[in-house]
C-alpha cells in the first residue's frame, strides 16, 4: 500500500470516527491505490462498492484537507463518479 493510500485511509477514519458509512464507496486514487468505505469503516481494497470515485492524489488531498468541495471537484472534471449519485452525496456530506 503507498503511503498516500495509507494517510488517506487514517485521514478518512479520523473523519468518520467509531462509525461505519450507510453504503459503500470506492475511492480510486490514480497511480496509488484504492480505499473502500463501508459499514466496517475504512480500509485499502479493490471490492465492488455502491459507488466508485476517482480522483488523482492531490485533488483527492485537497478534498480530504477541506481545500476542494468534492461537488466542486466532480463539477470541474477533477472527480469522476461511477455508480449511485445517492450514496456519492451522502459521501460528500461526511467529508465536507
Amino acid at each position: 500500500m503507498s503511503d498516500v493510500v495509507n494517510a488517506a485511509v487514517v485521514a478518512l477514519k479520523e473523519k468518520l470516527g467509531n462509525e461505519g458509512f450507510d453504503g459503500s464507496a470506492k475511492f480510486v486514487i490514480e497511480d496509488e491505490g484504492n480505499i473502500v468505505i463501508d459499514g466496517a469503516g475504512v480500509h485499502e481494497g479493490d471490492e465492488d462498492t455502491d459507488v466508485t470515485l476517482t480522483a488523482s492524489a492531490e485533488t483527492f488531498q485537497e478534498i480530504l484537507e477541506g481545500e476542494l468541495n468534492p461537488t466542486t471537484a466532480f463539477m470541474s472534471g477533477k472527480l469522476s463518479v461511477d455508480g449511485d449519485m445517492g450514496t456519492a452525496m451522502k459521501l460528500a456530506g461526511v467529508l465536507g
